[in-house]
């Protein structure tokens, strides 16, 4: 296996040490293709020759004074010079000895100590931190339960998992990905618990990927996904900490990288993206109420507009004559075709969602809102579109929002097209065929390795109560058998549900 390459690959015998300090200041500077803020402060101390070296913007300057330069300059005569060095008070010393190895670090934050003529640089991590507080989730809401998401910073990010997860069991293991910009990257599981093949094969594919650099997760996930060419997402991105680490504990591993406020789950199902952990705060018959809502609201979502270009154009027989009545005096004065028609209101409306995405918050909000009913209106009276198709659009549109998952929504988004076409050009028979090759394409993918439409198929009745309805607590002490997780049991169910009061404890 090849290895992977360093940002800079220079010979290993012009990098070599010792050097006079001017030498390296030009390695240094050649390396670097003369930053502009690349940083040189030379001292004597003990008769011997030191060199501070930074790159000033990258560093947090009272640190470096505080804990670098001045125990340096005003401890000179208590002690050498190496053990001025050793006993800096910080604690990430490392020692390089190649000019290339010094200057990744340079880039990274640090902090170069080089005393003239010796065999190794020293460097410190004084990176200077711009971090985004921890804030409350904007595109993941919810009403009941913990309000924190991931920030872009990943050391914050492990903290709040691991705030989360109280186990020493949790592995957080280290890959640096990108060949010209490398990026860190974690891959996050319960050691006692998460199937060794799901870690292995996530290991291996964050292992064989060779690329430039990873921008976000979201990229990273499109990289290691099984079927890249799918419209469908088959790892569930989550910006929620909570959601995240839920995923983990239940023997998912997980994917964080450095820059991104989102978090990878892996293996996910097709259920796993109508799921929210809401329905883990809520009463067990409300969360199956709400689940169930979500899934009768992606059916409606792609199927309602096929559906009426299907019957206005070729099944005006299965409407009742009142409704089509109706549906006559509505259309009438439409010039076109119902396929026409529905997709100039679709056009419309992802128009206006996107506006409404793009603009600032407030400003997004009104435009939606008003937008909608004016053009709404406007087209009516235009006589562009009908009555009826506005109701059918409005109704497709507000059950597109009810999916926890935005990656999810947009391809249900995407996927309503090609069956409208269909629709005009075929009918139901359109439909039922547009709607049969969806459901072949969602048996034949997978989530790293495991079947996507789990546990419907493969069927696992037992796990049924972990994708389309959720059972109480004390009824449902199985993990799901499908990810054939190394613990099975999440409790025992007869200690679980037998309860006593006051006069029991007594007797």
């Amino acid at each position: 296996m090849n290895k992977r390459p360093r940002p800079f690959q220079k010979n290993n015998n012009e990098g070599s040490f010792p050097l006079s300090i001017e030498k390296l200041k030009q390695k240094i500077r050649d390396h670097l293709h003369d930053e502009a803020d690349l940083t040189f402060k030379q001292l004597d101390v003990q008769n011997k020759k030191i060199v501070v070296f930074y790159i000033s913007h990258l560093v947090d300057k009272t640190s470096l004074n505080e804990s670098l330069l001045t125990p340096l300059i005003y401890g000179q005569e208590e002690s050498t010079a190496s053990n001025l060095i050793n006993n800096l008070p910080l604690g990430n010393a490392k020692q390089q000895d190649k000019v290339e190895d010094v200057c990744n670090e340079l880039i990274s934050g640090s902090v170069g100590i080089y005393i003239e003529n010796e065999k190794q640089v020293t460097t410190f991590i004084l990176l200077k931190m711009h971090q985004r507080p921890i804030e409350k989730p904007e595109r993941e809401s919810i009403v009941i339960g913990p309000q924190t998401s991931f920030t872009e910073s990943i050391d914050i990010n492990l903290n709040v998992v691991r705030s989360n997860i109280h186990s020493t069991e949790l592995v957080a293991e280290k890959f640096t990905i990108g060949e010209r910009l490398p990026t860190e990257v974690r891959l996050v599981y319960l050691k006692s618990l998460a199937n060794d093949e799901d870690v292995q094969t996530m290991r291996q594919r964050l292992n064989d990927l060779k690329v430039d650099d990873i921008e976000d997760s979201s990229v990273l996930a499109q990289y290691i996904e099984d079927s890249s060419l799918s419209v469908f997402p088959q790892f569930y991105l989550t910006e929620r900490v909570d959601r995240f680490s839920y995923g983990v504990s239940k023997g998912k591993v997980g994917v964080l990288t450095d820059g991104s406020p989102e978090g990878i789950v892996a293996p996910s199902t097709f259920f796993s993206f109508f799921e929210s952990t809401e329905d883990v705060y809520f009463r067990w018959n409300v969360a199956t109420f709400f689940r169930m809502l979500r899934f009768i609201a992606m059916f409606i979502s792609f199927i309602m507009t096929p559906v009426y270009v299907a019957v206005v154009t070729f099944h005006y027989e299965v409407l009742p004559t009142n409704l089509l009545v109706t549906l006559g005096e509505s259309r009438s004065k439409v010039p076109f075709p119902p396929i026409m028609e529905v997709l100039f209101l679709e056009l419309i409306i992802e128009l206006l969602r996107e506006a409404g995405a793009r603009l600032p918050t407030k400003v997004g909000q009104t435009i939606g809102i008003v937008g909608g009913i004016v053009l709404g209106q406007a087209a009516v009276e235009a006589g562009l579109t009908s009555n009826v198709l506005i109701i059918v659009i409005a109704m497709s549109a507000l059950a597109s929002f009810t999916t926890p998952s935005y990656l999810m929504g947009s391809a249900i988004r995407v996927i309503r097209y090609p069956l409208i076409i269909l629709a005009g050009m075929f009918g139901i028979i359109g439909v039922t065929f547009g709607l049969s090759l969806l459901i072949i394409h969602l048996l034949r993918i997978s989530s790293l390795g495991r079947p996507y439409f789990l546990p419907v198929y493969p069927f696992v009745y037992k796990d049924l109560d972990n994708a389309l309805f959720r059972l109480p607590f004390g009824v449902g002490n199985k993990r799901a058998l499908s990810y054939r997780l190394k613990d099975d049991m999440r409790y025992k169910e007869k200690k679980s549900t037998k309860k006593k009061d006051i006069d029991d404890l007594e007797g």
